[in-house]
């Protein structure tokens, strides 16, 4: 479809530059003018047709009528497929070759989950909840408590991605415990979706530093100085520190102006999820803090997630706070808790797979390049929406950036953005999209750990609350850093 102007070069008819007054010029310049609308209509036309696009609009059109986000993944791939032009075994054998590049993280939140349920039978997180609840009961200690634990839940999101990098690995082992104290303060489990994914997400966008150092340095000005332009002097938190205060904004209004207001959620669904009758004694709690240190440790020595939360449960069984009895249970019944985070980055990747073989990422910036013409501002803007649509679908930054690079950066050096706005440019979109998609696990982080109790929606309450927070804020503010770096 429309295969006869995907390429071809812009036009240009000498006498409409010089603005010449006879009748001949004049109907030169109005051929021209109706080419090139024309033209646009055809880009446009290409670009609603485009595989991606409707592949991703699908995939959060299902998920968002609370069909199953595997099986939107699933459905939305093989359409995404069959409208790129791929066969149906093309279609399912991309699909399934992309299967493996989700398997090894399954596998580690899988385990993680059962390290969390260890954790949860030798009765620390319910120690916890106990002190928490002793000092909500002391006078005037309320509002401390209950803004201490949101900025300690933000502390530790922020220090996941640096001081000790261990992502979304925190989550189902410090969340579950306080949502007994958060529901007795009757805060909406939304805001702490979004101060658990403005921690997860500003910092690697940021600062050079854990994953932002793989984030910024290996892959953004890596692929960027690939495509072509070199970033030996630029500096990259610069580049990123205005789009990192649109973050900042989202959280913001997220906190004190959206979900401010207090929400009732059931005490009693709660306490038959947590079972607050556990027992602990001083040696299961003890057995457990050093199983939570050596899990951090071994995280950090070998950057293995998988090898950090098997360490810990083992730690556990072995200290005695999992009776030996209990612990094929305890493993099983944890695994099954990460699951369904599992199965949705396996999918993912399957998915995102499907999209690189039909080709139609690329397409989508070239005939996104048509309708921008020479304007610096409809193709920052251009660029930015491409990078939201990619990354909604893969679901991750990491995997966005190295795609868009090659295509953006050529572009952005013909119309004119200085280096710094090129590199904030490509962050950007990549970093758009990674709140707000249901496959990320900046969202499905959270959700595991917020939803333990059957309370909390991960499109209605993650996935939809950090995209408006997040993705506009970031949208907005890293087009006015494009156009004034």
């Amino acid at each position: 479809m429309h295969i006869l102007h995907r390429h071809q070069p812009p036009l240009f008819i000498p006498g409409c530059a010089s603005g010449g007054r006879s009748s001949y010029g004049n109907s030169r310049c109005r051929a021209q003018a109706n080419l090139r609308t024309v033209r646009v209509y055809h880009a446009f036309q290409d670009i609603a047709v485009n595989a991606v696009l409707l592949a991703v609009a699908l995939m959060l059109g299902l998920s968002l009528m609370r069909v199953n986000v595997v099986i939107s993944l699933i459905v939305s791939a093989v359409v995404g497929g069959l409208a790129g032009g791929l066969s149906i075994s093309d279609t399912l054998g991309a699909f399934q070759n992309g299967l493996g590049g989700g398997a090894g993280v399954a596998l580690s939140y899988a385990l993680l989950g059962a390290f969390a349920m260890a954790l949860a039978e030798s009765g620390l997180p319910h120690a916890l909840a106990d002190r928490l609840a002793l000092l909500v009961k002391q006078q005037g200690t309320g509002a401390r408590v209950k803004w201490g634990i949101l900025l300690a839940v933000l502390a530790m999101a922020i220090a996941s991605q640096n001081l000790l990098p261990i992502h979304i690995a925190f989550i189902p082992l410090m969340l579950p415990p306080l949502l007994y104290t958060l529901t007795l303060f009757k805060v909406d489990r939304r805001m702490v979706a979004c101060i658990l994914t403005f921690g997860l997400i500003t910092p690697y966008m940021w600062l050079p530093v854990g994953f932002g150092e793989i984030f910024l340095k290996q892959i953004l000005l890596g692929n960027i100085e690939k495509a072509g332009l070199p970033v030996a002097g630029v500096d990259v938190m610069h580049a990123m520190h205005i789009p990192a205060l649109g973050m900042l904004v989202g959280l913001l209004l997220a906190v004190f102006v959206a979900y401010r207001k207090p929400r009732n959620y059931s005490l009693e669904k709660l306490a038959e999820v947590e079972q607050e009758s556990r027992r602990y004694t001083p040696r299961s709690l003890w057995v457990a803090g050093a199983a939570v240190m050596a899990t951090f440790a071994v995280q950090l020595w070998l950057d293995s997630m998988l090898l950090g939360a098997l360490t810990g449960f083992i730690v556990c069984v072995a200290g005695g706070a999992v009776p030996l009895r209990n612990a094929d249970s305890t493993f099983t019944v944890g695994m099954k808790l990460m699951a369904t985070i599992g199965l949705i980055m396996i999918a993912a990747s399957g998915f995102a797979e499907v999209m690189k073989a039909t080709g139609d990422v690329a397409r989508l910036v070239s005939h996104s390049v048509a309708m921008v013409g020479g304007s610096k501002a409809l193709g920052a803007l251009l660029m930015l929406l491409v990078g939201l649509i990619v990354t909604l679908g893969i679901g991750s930054s990491f995997s966005t950036v190295p795609i868009i690079a090659t295509l953006f950066v050529p572009l952005a050096m013909q119309l004119g953005f200085s280096p710094v706005a090129i590199v904030c440019l490509v962050g950007v979109a990549g970093a758009l999209g990674d709140a707000g998609s249901p496959a990320s696990d900046s969202t499905l982080g959270p959700t595991a750990g917020l939803n333990v109790d059957g309370q909390h929606d991960h499109m209605w309450d993650t996935v939809v609350p950090t995209f408006i927070f997040y993705n506009l804020p970031l949208l907005v503010f890293g087009w006015i850093a494009a156009m004034v770096l």
